[in-house]
């Protein structure tokens, strides 16, 4: 289902590619780390047995300080390296990719509601594992830090500082929000309503090494001073759910722990009775493979303890009162006249197999100060929602404050019972109605729609934006609605294919309305009495995104493109309007944007533009974050599959790299397999070639050759599933031209599903184009990927053997027979797809690999269908049938990796493997083919 952004009018911030302390969950976002090489010092691949030679040993790098390089010779494989290997200790990577992932990260920024002032929010590197290492409690989908009473594991800021954004476009000189403790750790930064104040909450380390509970202070933006927003110092957030508020200008509603709360619940010695689920009512409850759920009473009770809170309205002169009764408050939204409260919460009976989202949920509103006016709707116990995509919640949902009026209420309620399974018409209904409505009125029916809604944009009581999809089908639906009027007719403004990015038309801009909201800007042209609103989009085209900002006219249709991006050299996108908080229509004249601008060697900086001479002022100067790659080669490269769909990725060879002198070096592919519905949508290109090649510290390791995210696409046109359906083979021979895989085809493709024959011609297209640009060597290409990344890795070895020398699978899933309620977008169950469930398991296929594989996997990973167990059974399944394999298993890490010593150990690990399964691979690729040829005549 589409859902649009949700707009947060208290705080926006704009994040910066590089060192944005990313996860694992994707896998292909950010590129691997190179070390700095010159060109004289490059060799031909074919005649090297290992790294260059300027590249530090392996066993020169377990300690953290690493002496003098050492001048051994790492031809082959040391004893002490191979100990060192096999010990279960913390391990380093060399120093150059060391210094890359310590090196401190980029500061978040924020821009005042009014726009005159800008945040700099400044970050820490990578945590210590001390900090994941610390207790948690798992509960109803949550993972909570008890002496915090906060989600754990939450990164943080270090300092504040506010810059004055100046009449030239220029920024002042940074203030230091002060007053706080030293070394506290500041989250949730948000701007009051009229810019003059900043909330946030601190921790503080305490004697034993752990984070202290969180108090909400305050700062005056003016001089940057802070203090506590509460006088007395018992009074802690509870950051669980929602955390606090900003009602009007002066006062805030806060989650607060109750005062009353005494010591957690204590885990029975001797339970009360057996573990006892129960479906005697044979009601159908299908559920995906959900972490971290409620197992007993106990569980129960220590998730009311820590998610219980009481609500505070609190005032900057220090008054505080409580307000309502403790409850799971989950969150609370103020109206946009500020007389209203939007109040959501969840309460018993629980759920030992959902987790905590599907609740019994409350929705309530009442007055600012705390009186209860009406109850909205209270939904029962949602644990038999379908698995079918675009399936959902019965009852009242998503609902929200109208952003153009002081206090009107809406919502949408499904038809179909929130089976997508199900053909009604309408699906959807969207509804409207006052916060206090009169006795007796009933909600107004604002639109119907056939397919799932998605969201509004809102204007005014003339024009507003209604979203609506489906997933099954791609489609995507805008819809031009009048709210004030009913004798307008609703039209479609768009309608086509959610997966076609060439015909996105992007999305309206917004502006700020007094009361702190977010409503489409419309914009006005001298002498022009028409009604225009401004639309950015991504810009795809076959050379690469081209972002635009377009002139709208929403009436005629009419566009004009006021601004686009400079397609030849940089990459730049529309960040935020600015001067949008002026009462009246925005004047094309007058306007002012925000926009980001990068290129291939500079990282992104930002920019003021001001019509009407679109003259661009540079606010920001950011340094290069790891300079020693400021001549990294990066291409977006486009080829085809044999089937005709095109296929493109981004390949990244080192600094000073030269093809005619260097020759062909090893080459690692690092991907994540999508789903499309035709040809065309999945062969458009997506992603610029002019993005700046930002490293993080969870990025694929790379030593020389990167192809990051070649396409892959699983198709299934029609009515056919991405996973389903036999293929003639005779459509993939015409035209088969491959000397490396044309045999493997047809052994393969006669017998394996869809999933697999697309995955393996997509992987073979984007081999033979690096192998024909001459840039890897055939023998000496690895495979690897993150998640269902890691999936796609172990069945390429499986079932695509001649094309790599080696795989790297980071916490993937790989026998979906443990995921029989759905996986990924595959909405049937195990036993309505058996044969698709098994034949798609690598785990099934384990006694075909043959190739050495690295698993890598969190202990803790609380992703649906991603627990360790995966990884676990599978090398187990591997070591029986002899094959060579590693697993690590990362203690106290999820399903993306966070802490320093682990990230350093994953790179040292992926080193390791690359240098002994990939550099110094003996294979020669065409004898390999001419075995698979053999063994296909003799009908093998």
């Amino acid at each position: 289902m589409m859902r649009l952004p949700k707009v947060n009018h208290r705080m926006s911030f704009l994040s910066l590619p590089p060192f944005s302390l990313p996860s694992l969950t994707t896998s292909v976002r950010t590129h691997g780390h190179l070390r700095t090489h010159h060109s004289k010092r490059f060799k031909s691949i074919s005649t090297m047995p290992c790294r260059p030679g300027n590249l530090v040993p392996l066993n020169s790098i377990a300690a953290e300080n690493v002496g003098s390089r050492s001048s051994a010779s790492v031809s082959s494989t040391s004893t002490t390296e191979e100990e060192e290997a096999l010990a279960c200790k913390y391990q380093l990577p060399p120093p150059e990719i060391k210094d890359i992932v310590d090196a401190p990260p980029l500061p978040a920024l924020s821009i005042s509601p009014q726009k005159d002032k800008m945040l700099f929010l400044k970050r820490r590197s990578l945590p210590p594992l001390a900090e994941l290492a610390r207790p948690e409690e798992k509960l109803a989908g949550l993972r909570i830090d008890g002496k915090c009473n906060a989600k754990s594991r939450m990164s943080f800021y270090t300092g504040i500082g506010i810059h004055q954004l100046m009449p030239d476009g220029t920024l002042g000189p940074e203030k230091e929000v002060h007053g706080y403790p030293d070394g506290a750790k500041i989250n949730f930064v948000t701007w009051s309503l009229d810019g003059r104040h900043l909330a946030f909450s601190i921790r503080v380390f305490e004697e034993d090494n752990s984070s202290s509970k969180l108090r909400v202070w305050v700062a005056n933006v003016e001089t940057g001073q802070a203090r506590p927003l509460f006088q007395s110092p018992d009074v802690y957030l509870n950051a669980v759910f929602d955390n606090f508020v900003w009602v009007d200008n002066s006062s805030l509603l806060v989650c607060t722990i109750p005062s009353s709360r005494g010591d957690p619940p204590k885990k029975p010695s001797v339970p009360s009775g057996p573990k006892i689920q129960s479906n005697e009512q044979k009601n159908v409850v299908q559920v995906r493979t959900f972490q971290d759920l409620l197992k007993d009473e106990y569980d129960e009770d220590l998730f009311d303890y820590y998610v219980t809170s009481q609500l505070v309205l609190a005032s900057l002169d220090g008054t505080a009162k409580e307000v309502g009764p403790p409850a799971v408050y989950t969150s609370m939204d103020p109206s946009p006249d500020q007389k209203y409260l939007l109040i959501s919460s969840i309460h018993r009976p629980y759920s030992f197999i959902v987790p905590r989202g599907r609740f019994p949920k409350k929705v309530e509103v009442w007055t600012t100060d705390g009186k209860f006016v009406r109850e909205l709707c209270d939904l029962p116990l949602a644990e038999d929602i379908p698995i079918a995509i675009s399936s959902v919640r019965k009852g009242m949902r998503a609902i929200n404050w109208r952003a153009d009026k002081p206090s009107t209420l809406y919502w949408a309620e499904t038809q179909d019972g929130g089976d997508a399974k199900v053909e009604v018409s309408p699906r959807d209904i969207v509804y409207t109605q006052p916060a206090e409505p009169l006795e007796g009125e009933q909600p107004e029916i604002l639109h119907k729609l056939d397919l799932r809604y998605g969201g509004i944009y809102w204007c005014d009581d003339s024009l507003a934006l209604v979203y609506e999809s489906w997933y099954k089908t791609r489609r995507t639906r805008t819809w031009v609605i009048s709210p004030g009027s009913k004798d307008a007719s609703p039209r479609i403004l768009f309608d086509r294919s959610s997966e076609d990015v060439y015909s996105d038309p992007g999305s309206p801009m917004l502006r700020r309305t007094p009361a702190g909201t977010y409503v489409i800007a419309k914009i006005k042209k001298e002498n022009d009495e028409s009604t225009y609103v401004l639309l950015k989009g991504s810009g795809a085209t076959p050379e690469g995104n081209i972002p635009f900002l377009d002139l709208f006219d929403i009436n005629t249709g009419s566009k004009e493109r006021i601004w686009e991006s400079d397609k030849e050299r940089f990459y730049e996108t529309v960040v935020a309007l600015m001067l949008d908080y002026e009462e009246g229509d925005l004047l094309l004249d007058r306007l002012q944007i925000l926009t980001s601008k990068e290129s291939k060697t500079e990282n992104r900086q930002y920019f003021i533009q001001k019509w009407p001479e679109k003259k661009a002022c540079q606010i920001t100067k950011f340094p290069h974050p790891y300079p020693q790659l400021a001549s990294l080669q990066k291409e977006m490269i486009r080829y085809k599959r044999k089937d005709g769909v095109q296929l493109t990725a981004t390949l990244y060879l080192p600094p000073g790299y030269d093809l005619s002198k260097d020759g062909p070096l090893p080459c690692l592919v690092w991907s994540y397999p999508g789903e499309f519905k035709s040809k065309d949508a999945a062969g458009q290109v997506r992603g610029s070639p002019n993005k700046f090649a930002g490293i993080g510290p969870t990025s694929a390791l790379l030593w020389f050759a990167i192809l990051s995210g070649p396409t892959i696409p699983i198709i299934g046109e029609g009515d056919e599933e991405a996973n389903d359906s036999f293929r003639n083979i005779h459509n993939i021979e015409q035209g088969a031209n491959s000397s490396v895989a044309l045999c493997y085809l047809e052994h393969v493709f006669r017998f394996l599903l869809r999933y697999v024959e697309q995955l393996v011609a997509s992987v073979e297209a984007a081999v033979e184009e690096v192998v024909q640009r001459g840039v890897a060597h055939p023998s000496k290409i690895a495979v690897g990927g993150h998640s269902y990344g890691a999936f796609m890795t172990a069945n390429l070895l499986a079932h695509a053997p001649h094309l790599f020398c080696c795989g790297i699978a980071r916490s993937g899933a790989y026998n979906r027979t443990l995921t029989p309620f759905g996986f990924q977008h595959e909405d049937r169950t195990l036993w309505e797809a058996t044969t698709t469930y098994v034949e798609m398991s690598p785990f099934m296929s384990a006694n075909k690999i043959k190739k050495p594989i690295l698993l890598i996997h969190g202990e803790e990973d609380n992703n649906s269908g991603t627990l360790n167990m995966q990884s676990d059974r599978f090398f187990n399944a591997l070591k029986g049938h002899g094959a060579l394999c590693r697993l690590v298993i990362l203690p106290f890490e999820s399903h993306g990796y966070a802490a320093r010593e682990s990230i350093m150990h994953v790179l040292w690990e992926t080193d390791r493997w690359l240098q002994k399964h990939c550099v110094q691979n003996p294979t020669d690729a065409s004898a390999e083919l001419d075995a698979c040829k053999e063994e296909v005549s003799k009908g093998v």
